[in-house]
């Protein structure tokens, strides 16, 4: 019986290791600023992820690179990726955000992003466009807040 439970668990791991995106696949040499409206929010592991709808004359804000960024315990020059950060080059209504586990999320704080809310976001999408839009966020800025999600707070 333990050795069906065990093959019956091992079937499921391809599919979980397709669903996660690690961040070598990600190009993290060109930032990527994304603000707007939450339109679709799934708080839950392996990461919690939303759809973000931005508006038409999506612009990266003046401030953002003066903007203040928490310690993480990951290297991360933040200072340097907001002064890059470009808005997309592709024009899609909606971009699905991926964040970091809720483990994560908790140890910042985050309280749980809720759809109609407005957020900004800093991060990197695929080296080579796959399929959906998709975002993955290096910083989230939520009511004035801003959150590294690479690793956890320093």
């Amino acid at each position: 019986m333990q050795r069906r439970s065990f093959v019956f668990a091992g079937l499921g791991l391809p599919t979980l290791a397709f669903a996660h995106h690690g961040w070598s696949s990600f190009d993290q040499e060109r930032p990527i600023w994304l603000e707007g409206r939450v339109t679709r929010v799934r708080w839950q592991n392996p990461h919690a992820e939303l759809e973000l709808e931005p508006p038409r004359d999506l612009r990266v804000p003046p401030d953002l690179p003066t903007r203040s960024l928490p310690s993480q315990s990951a290297p991360v020059d933040g200072k340097s990726l907001l002064a890059r950060a470009t808005v997309p080059t592709r024009s899609r209504p909606r971009w699905t955000v991926e964040l970091a586990p809720l483990t994560r999320m908790r140890a910042w704080n985050v309280k749980e992003i809720q759809v109609g809310d407005t957020i900004g976001v800093l991060g990197f999408t695929f080296k080579q466009e796959q399929g959906d839009p998709l975002l993955r966020a290096e910083y989230l800025f939520v009511d004035g807040r801003a959150y590294g999600l690479r690793s956890s707070p320093a």
